[in-house]
C-alpha cells in the first residue's frame, strides 16, 4: 500500500465521522425527548444513583460510610430515654422478671416483622416516608405526611427534654451537689430550712421549684423560665448542627451517641453492684409475680412498649434504611436492632434497680433508726414492757431484721393500742414497691441516690451526659423522618429545610419552658403520638400486604436479600400483626376514654402533687393534636381520589414517584401517551426504540406491569418534558 494511503483513510474516516455526526444533530427532537422519557430497566439499575430529569449529571443519593455506622444509627434512634425511664417501671409494675415474657413474645409477633417491614420498603424504594407511601399507593400518601407531623410534635416537646439534661448536666460540676440538701432562708431573726422543701426532699424541690419555677396549674403560665430557654437553643443548636449535612454530618457523630450510653451504663453498672441493698433491688426486680402476667392490662402495656421502642411509625426507620445499597441484608439489620433494643432495656433496668435497690437501703436505715428511738422512748415512758424486747438487741446498732423482730412483736402484744404507738414497719420491698418512671426517676429518684455515692460529681455528670446523648440519638432519627421526606419530595435544600425546622421548632417550644411548660410537655406525651402513630402504622401494613401485595412484596425481598424470607413473616404480616395492632388501638381508644384526661400539678404549699382535669381550651388541644396528626391521610386520600386540585396547579397532588425519583404523571390521557404528549397524531410521532429493556403503565391502566428483572414497577412513566402539563394522582 502507498505510503500516502493512510492519510487518504484518516481523512476518508474523518468525513464519515462527520457525516454521522450531522444525522445526529439532525435527529427529531420529539423523539429525543421521548427517548429520554423513558424508564430502562437494565443492568444499571442497581446503581445507588437518582439521575436528575433533564439533566445529564447523576446526582448520588448519600449513603452510609459503613454498616456499623448504619446500626449505630439504627440503634441510637430506637434506644432512648424509654429504654431507662419506662422499660425498668413497666419491668416493676407488671410482674418483675415475668413481664419479659409477654414482652419477648410481642417483639417476635409485631416488633420485628413491623421493623423488618418499614427497613424493607426503606431501603427497596430509596425514599423518606412521603415517597415510599406514593410509590406504593398514591392515595395513600398522607400516611408519610401524617408520620412527618408526629415526627414534628414530638421533637417539640423531646428535646425540652434534653435541655432539662443539659441543665441538670451544667450544674454537675460542683461538689456538693446542688440538690444535695435543702436550702436555707434567712429572716431578720432566724434562719431556717425552706419549707417546700422540708415537707418533700431536696431532689424534688430542685427539680420543681429550682429547675422548672412550675406553676401550680397548666392556665397560670408564669412567663419563660430564662435558663431552660437557654438550654432549649442549646439541644436546638446541637441538632441543627449535627443534621445539617444529613447522614454525612449526623453518622460520624453517631460513633459516640450510640456508643456512649452503654459505656456508662456498664460503669453504673458495675459500681451499682458494689453498693450496699444492690442486689436486694436487683432479686426484687427480677423475682417473677406469675399471676400478674394474666392480666390484659400487662400485655397492653408490653405491645405500646414494644411498638414505640423501636420506632416504628415515625418515619426515621424508613428514612436512615433509604440510604442503604438495594442488596443489604435489612433482615438481619432488623433482628440485630430489635434484640440489642431489648438488652439494652433489661440493662438499664439492672442499673435502674441496683442504684434504686442502694438508695431503698438507706432509706431503710433511717427509718430503723428514727423507729428504734421511738421505741427506746416508749420504753422510757412506760408505754412498754422492756420483757417483750429479746435480750440480744441492741438499739444502738440495731439491724433492719432485728427491728422487724421488735416491730411483729410488738405489733401482737399491743394490737389494739398499736396504731397509736405510731411505728412503722421499715421494709425494704416497700420503698422498692413506689414505682417511679419518666422525670421521677431520672430527675429525683436517681439524682437522690447519686448524692449517696463517694465522687458524686463525677456519677452525676456521666448520668446526664448519657441522658443527652440517649435523647440526641433518638432526635437524630426523629429530625431525619421530617426532613429527608421533605427533600425527596420538594428538592428542597436540605441545610436551608433543617435550619428552617429547628428555627420553628425552637419558638413553638418555648411554650415547654414556661413556668407550665412541664404540664404541656405530659399532655404532648400523653396525646400527640400514641393513637395516630397506631393508625399510620396499621395503615403501612395495609398498604404493603393488601394494596402493594404481600406475594409482591416477598418476590422484592427474595430479589433484595438474595434468599426467600421465612414464610413466618408472610403470615405475621398477614395475619398476625394486623391483629394486635387492631386490638391495641381499641384497648388504646378504651383505657384513654376510662382514664381522666388531666395531669398532675405540684401544689407549693403542701409540697406534693395533685391531679387536675385538663381546662376546656386543654381538652381542645388534646384532640387537635390527635386529629392534625392523623388528618393527612383523609385529605391526601380524598384529593387524589376525586382529582379535587387542578392538574395544573404544581400542588401537591401532583407529585408522584418513579424509582427513586420525583415524577409528573399525565392523566385523562386515551390512546397514544406520546402523541398526545407532543401535540402529534400517532402516525407523525416516531416509534420508539425499545433496544433496551423497559416497561411501562399506561394511564388508566388496571393491572400492574412486571419489570423484565422480576421486580414490580407501581406505576409512573414519564418523567419532566418540554410542554408536558403537570396533572392530578
Amino acid at each position: 500500500m502507498p505510503k500516502n494511503s493512510k492519510v487518504v483513510k484518516r481523512e476518508l474516516d474523518d468525513e464519515v465521522i462527520e457525516s454521522v455526526k450531522d444525522l445526529l444533530s439532525n435527529e427529531d427532537s420529539s423523539e429525543d425527548a421521548f427517548k429520554k422519557s423513558e424508564l430502562m430497566v437494565d443492568d444499571q439499575e442497581e446503581k445507588d444513583v437518582d439521575v436528575e430529569e433533564g439533566s445529564d449529571v447523576e446526582d448520588e443519593r448519600p449513603a452510609w460510610n459503613s454498616k456499623l455506622q448504619y446500626i449505630l444509627a439504627q440503634v441510637g434512634f430506637s434506644v432512648g430515654l424509654g429504654n431507662v425511664w419506662r422499660f425498668p417501671y413497666l419491668c416493676q409494675k407488671n410482674g418483675g422478671g415475668a413481664y419479659l415474657v409477654p414482652y419477648l413474645i410481642l417483639l417476635l409477633i409485631i416488633g420485628i416483622p413491623l421493623f423488618f417491614l418499614e427497613l424493607a420498603v426503606g431501603q427497596r424504594i430509596r425514599r423518606g416516608s412521603i415517597g415510599v407511601w406514593n410509590y406504593i399507593s398514591p392515595k395513600l400518601g398522607g400516611i408519610g405526611f401524617a408520620s412527618c407531623v408526629v415526627c414534628f410534635f414530638v421533637a417539640l416537646y423531646y428535646n425540652v427534654i434534653i435541655g432539662w439534661s443539659l441543665f441538670y448536666f451544667s450544674q454537675s460540676f460542683q461538689h456538693p451537689l446542688p440538690w444535695d440538701q435543702c436550702p436555707l432562708v434567712k429572716n431578720a431573726s432566724h434562719t431556717f430550712v425552706e419549707p417546700e422543701c422540708e415537707k418533700s426532699s431536696a431532689t424534688t424541690y430542685y427539680w420543681y421549684r429550682e429547675a422548672l419555677n412550675i406553676s401550680s396549674s397548666l392556665s397560670e403560665s408564669g412567663g419563660l423560665n430564662w435558663k431552660m430557654t437557654i438550654c432549649l437553643l442549646a439541644a436546638w443548636v446541637m441538632v441543627c448542627l449535627a443534621m445539617i449535612k444529613g447522614i454525612q454530618s449526623s453518622g460520624k457523630i453517631m460513633y459516640f451517641s450510640s456508643l456512649f450510653p452503654y459505656v456508662v451504663l456498664l460503669c453504673f453498672l458495675i459500681r451499682g453492684l458494689l453498693l450496699n441493698g444492690s442486689v436486694d433491688g436487683i432479686r426484687h426486680m427480677f423475682t417473677p409475680k406469675l399471676e400478674i402476667m394474666l392480666e390484659p392490662k400487662v400485655w397492653r402495656e408490653a405491645a405500646t412498649q414494644v411498638f414505640f421502642a423501636l420506632g416504628l411509625g415515625f418515619g426515621g426507620v424508613i428514612a436512615f434504611s433509604s440510604y442503604n445499597k438495594r442488596d443489604n441484608n435489612c433482615h438481619f439489620d432488623a433482628v440485630l436492632v430489635s434484640f440489642i433494643n431489648f438488652f439494652t432495656s433489661v440493662l438499664a433496668t439492672l442499673v435502674v434497680f441496683a442504684v434504686l435497690g442502694f438508695k431503698a437501703n438507706i432509706i431503710n436505715e433511717k427509718c430503723v433508726t428514727q423507729n428504734s428511738e421511738k421505741i427506746l422512748k416508749l420504753l422510757k415512758m412506760g408505754n412498754l414492757s422492756q420483757d417483750m424486747i429479746p435480750h440480744h438487741i441492741n438499739f444502738s446498732s440495731i439491724t433492719a431484721e432485728d427491728y422487724n423482730l421488735v416491730y411483729d412483736i410488738i405489733q401482737k402484744v399491743k394490737e389494739e393500742q398499736f396504731d397509736s404507738l405510731g411505728l412503722k414497719s421499715c421494709q425494704i420491698e416497700d420503698e422498692l414497691d413506689k414505682a417511679v418512671q419518666g422525670t421521677g426517676l431520672a430527675f429525683i429518684a436517681f439524682t437522690e441516690a447519686m448524692t449517696h455515692f463517694p465522687a458524686s460529681p463525677f456519677w452525676s455528670v456521666m448520668f446526664f451526659l448519657m441522658l443527652v446523648n440517649l435523647g440526641l440519638g433518638s432526635m437524630f432519627g426523629t429530625i431525619e423522618g421530617i426532613i429527608t421526606p421533605i427533600v425527596d419530595t420538594f428538592k428542597v435544600r436540605k441545610e436551608i429545610l433543617t435550619v428552617i425546622c429547628c428555627l420553628v421548632a425552637f419558638f413553638i417550644g418555648l411554650i415547654f419552658v414556661q413556668r407550665s411548660g412541664n404540664y404541656f410537655v405530659t399532655m404532648f406525651d400523653d396525646y400527640s403520638a400514641t393513637l395516630p402513630l397506631l393508625i399510620v402504622v396499621i395503615l403501612e401494613n395495609i398498604a404493603v400486604i393488601r394494596i402493594y401485595g404481600i406475594a409482591k412484596f416477598m418476590e422484592d425481598l427474595k430479589d433484595m436479600l438474595g434468599f426467600s424470607p421465612s414464610q413466618y413473616y408472610y403470615y405475621m404480616w398477614k395475619y398476625v400483626s394486623p391483629f394486635v395492632l387492631l386490638c391495641l388501638l381499641v384497648a388504646s381508644i378504651v383505657q384513654m376514654g376510662l382514664s381522666p384526661p388531666g395531669y398532675n400539678a405540684w401544689i407549693e404549699d403542701t409540697a406534693m402533687e395533685e391531679f387536675h382535669s385538663y381546662p376546656t381550651w386543654g381538652m381542645i388541644v388534646c384532640i387537635s393534636l390527635m386529629v392534625l396528626a392523623i388528618l393527612p391521610v383523609p385529605i391526601v386520600f380524598v384529593v387524589r381520589r376525586f382529582n379535587l386540585i387542578d392538574d395544573t396547579s404544581g400542588s401537591l397532588a401532583s407529585v408522584s414517584y418513579k424509582r427513586g425519583r420525583i415524577i409528573k404523571e399525565p392523566v385523562n390521557l386515551e390512546g397514544d401517551n406520546t402523541s398526545l404528549i407532543h401535540g402529534k397524531s400517532p402516525s407523525e410521532v416516531p416509534s420508539p426504540n425499545f433496544g433496551k429493556n423497559i416497561y411501562r403503565k399506561q394511564t388508566g391502566s388496571p393491572t400492574l406491569d412486571t419489570a423484565p428483572n422480576g421486580r414490580y414497577g407501581i406505576g409512573y412513566l414519564m418523567a419532566d418534558m418540554p410542554d408536558m402539563p403537570e396533572s392530578d394522582l
